[in-house]
């Protein structure tokens, strides 16, 4: 007797179903190979606003951590040759859930050697578009080229303060961004917001002008990727990876080890080259007009 369907969950399949194949069509026409990199890696990354899954065997004996995101072995893939790469895959990060957040999330990264950040936010417009049209949820506002900010402009034009007035204070810097900045980021057409703070450049190389060179899109006041003009330079990125393990410390969080594979094959050679990670979850959502990322999701935490 067959058992009668969920039309919610089967509506969710159809839908990621459709999200996931119009990514890789996008892909796949610009010549993108696809790859696949390890969910349980030596350091999950040191960026201090993330805390990690750890992974032990049945002796309890440690074996590395969930990945908050494939960034380290998708840059080697870099350094070896890959030329274009993307991928789709599960990530982990332990303290994050609300209406945009999972502890586990689909995320989208992807990497062109010889391309500088603009080309990734063209990229990312371009991307936008496409998967909206594939999935028969076309909007005009969306079509690119998208509204672009610096973090300065977008301060003074919501909060009516400018950078450097908070910038090195950065827990007033977040608060006044997530309470007064990004809710209003993207609620007409999405924006690019660049030029963000040196002190905030994780993994992205420095501009002429000093800012880093990164960049965040909105759309209706969500966050919905994070790319950089990456950095290539090993000795700076170890420095920063000190610097980031030594706040960490300061402030009682656990303090993950570097990645010295990753950071071996920066000093071998790394083309410039552009990177961004991207939100499939909250993609789906908000081209859908859901209210959640849980709403598009098969299996949220709620759910298990």
């Amino acid at each position: 007797m067959a058992v009668p369907a969920d039309p919610v969950l089967m509506q969710i399949l159809e839908l990621r179903a459709g999200l996931l194949q119009a990514i890789r069509g996008f892909f796949e026409e610009r010549d993108f190979l696809e790859v696949q990199t390890p969910a349980i890696v030596p350091s999950p990354g040191l960026d201090i606003h993330l805390a990690a899954f750890e992974v032990r065997a049945a002796t309890g004996r440690p074996v590395g951590w969930l990945a908050t995101s494939p960034e380290y072995q998708m840059k080697r893939l870099l350094s070896a040759g890959a030329q274009r790469i993307f991928q789709i895959c599960p990530s982990y990060r332990a303290e994050e859930h609300g209406r945009h957040h999972e502890r586990e999330f689909a995320m989208l990264e992807w990497y062109r050697a010889d391309a500088s950040s603009n080309d990734l936010i063209r990229d990312t417009e371009e991307l936008v578009a496409f998967v909206a049209d594939a999935l028969d949820q076309p909007a005009p506002e969306i079509q690119p080229p998208w509204q672009r900010l610096t973090v300065d402009e977008a301060l003074q034009f919501h909060a009516h303060l400018p950078l450097e007035a908070i910038v090195n204070d950065e827990e007033r810097f977040f608060r006044v961004w997530a309470e007064e900045v990004q809710p209003r980021l993207g609620n007409e057409r999405p924006v690019v917001v660049t030029d963000w703070p040196s002190s905030m450049a994780s993994l992205a190389r420095l501009k002429p002008n000093g800012m880093a060179d990164r960049f965040e899109a909105f759309y209706r006041g969500v966050e919905l990727c994070n790319g950089f003009g990456e950095l290539t330079d090993a000795v700076e990125q170890r420095r920063r990876f000190e610097r980031d393990q030594a706040t960490r410390r300061a402030l009682g969080a656990p303090v993950y080890p570097m990645d010295e594979r990753f950071l071996q094959d920066l000093t071998r050679g790394m083309p410039e080259s552009g990177g961004n990670a991207l939100g499939v979850d909250r993609l789906l959502m908000l081209l859908v007009g859901a209210d959640s990322i849980q709403a598009v999701m098969p299996f949220p935490e709620e759910r298990l």
